[in-house]
């Protein structure tokens, strides 16, 4: 996959920041509650909990979650969800801007730019959902979900711009949940890996982060392909996630809209099958237990790349990773994944076949870093990511200056405004901000608001 060799992580701050979920910024979303007995009457037993909650309509069994229902700018209990939650529908909607310029130099003409803030960057989009549970099919733990997304950015390079289906996908859980299959349209980037700070996309959009995924064919918001995905819950935390997904184009995301505006065509000529593979444990956060989730796996890509070397064509690109993160510090025992939190990330792909070829990340956040702020998030984020030298050795033959490798040291505090209101502000110091040309150093003050309808 040929992202702009001008830009060091365009791909993954679009990404980042046209997927920022800000609600998780607290968490879990809230369980549904079941009323207690009647202390008057404690032989009776507490009523059942509802045959049907409102958040069995939110998008279930990612990596990353969005927020649930009661976070909201639309009253949850008002007319217009329950008109539709009695015929077992939700409808929904997130909106989104964003903005990121650098603060250390003026601005570079609109055509000179070579990564994201050089020129004053903003950003839009909008993302309808709409869900059903399938009740009228006599389904229980089913979905059908379908979303689309409008998606615009000042500068082409760190798009795509598009107008396109994002999901569409029926979802099954069995087994109590131990087994989960969803297949259809599906965004990877939700379901893989496990990029986001603290498994919450609520961070996600403060920082720079691997692209290496996406590279080898994964797909990711607001992309999307056809796919067929099949999680297992395994004894002791454990879980394994297995995929196949037709592979979005080695080109990118600017050449994948082009090819396919509408995000429906099923095989594009030359987009073959990506494999993708992970096993990992988890383990919640409890007043006796602090919250711990590791994940490694494999993806593998049978579409053909330029090889670097030779220039001809090869099949078998391939992303290897390893993350974990880990709850050093739990603040409330009322809330126990409330704390303060430490992670790592590494990742892998071939020299001959990607621009981008290592990546590594330390971080550390803290939810609920104020007390009378439980929702709002403070993280710092290291990054480092290392460019493939056949790539850059071919820059420099060709009489252009380049970096080796960019590396990247975020701050940034995420607000939990009002209910489905959510800003996130920051400041990303860039050690060589893009491959080619070698421009000067960066710090990029990020902005986002994120709301929730």
């Amino acid at each position: 996959m040929n992202l702009s060799r001008n830009t060091h992580g365009i791909a993954q701050i679009a990404v980042l920041f046209f997927v920022i979920l800000p609600a998780l910024v607290g968490g879990v979303p809230a369980r549904a509650q079941v009323a207690p007995a009647d202390p008057a009457s404690p032989d009776l037993p507490a009523p059942p909990p509802p045959k049907h909650s409102i958040d069995d309509l939110n998008y279930l069994a990612g990596d990353a979650s969005i927020p649930s229902f009661s976070d909201s700018n639309l009253d949850p209990q008002g007319a217009f969800r329950e008109s539709f939650f009695r015929k077992g529908l939700t409808l929904r909607l997130v909106s989104q801007i964003q903005y990121a310029q650098n603060t250390l130099a003026a601005p570079v003409p609109a055509d000179n730019q070579v990564y994201i803030g050089q020129h004053p960057f903003e950003g839009a989009t909008l993302q309808p959902i709409l869900v059903s549970d399938l009740r009228q099919l006599h389904l229980r733990h089913a979905q059908l979900y379908l979303g689309g997304v409008w998606n615009w950015v000042s500068w082409n390079p760190a798009g795509p711009k598009s107008f396109q289906l994002w999901d569409l996908y029926f979802y099954k859980a069995l087994g109590g949940d131990r087994l989960q299959i969803k297949t259809g349209y599906i965004s990877m980037n939700l379901e893989f890996v496990g990029i986001f700070v603290g498994g919450s996309t609520a961070t996600g959009g403060q920082g720079v982060y691997a692209v290496l995924p996406y590279e080898v064919g994964m797909s990711y918001f607001p992309l999307t392909a056809p796919a067929a995905l099949l999680r297992l819950q395994a004894p002791h935390h454990l879980y394994l996630k297995s995929a196949a997904q037709r592979s979005i184009d080695p080109g990118g995301g600017p050449a994948e809209v082009s090819r396919n505006a509408s995000g429906f065509r099923f095989d594009p000529h030359g987009d073959k099958l990506v494999l993708l593979n992970e096993i990992g444990y988890i383990r919640n956060a409890a007043k006796s237990t602090h919250e711990a989730w590791f994940r490694t796996g494999y993806l593998y890509n049978t579409t053909s790349y330029k090889n670097l070397a030779t220039g001809q064509s090869q099949s078998g690109n391939y992303c290897a990773f390893a993350l974990l993160d880990n709850q050093l510090v739990r603040t409330s025992q009322q809330h126990p994944d409330h704390g303060l939190y430490a992670g790592a990330s590494f990742m892998t792909v071939p020299d001959a076949l990607n621009s981008y070829s290592r990546y590594y990340e330390a971080r550390l956040y803290k939810e609920a870093p104020l007390e009378r702020r439980p929702a709002d998030l403070l993280s710092f984020v290291a990054g480092h990511t290392s460019y493939s030298r056949l790539d850059t050795n071919s820059l420099v033959a060709q009489g252009k200056t380049v970096w080796r490798s960019g590396t990247t040291l975020t701050g940034s505090y995420a607000f939990h405004v009002s209910p489905g209101n959510f800003l996130g502000v920051g400041m990303s110091y860039l050690y060589g901000p893009a491959i080619t040309p070698r421009v000067s150093n960066a710090l990029t003050v990020i902005a986002s608001w994120t709301s929730y309808f």
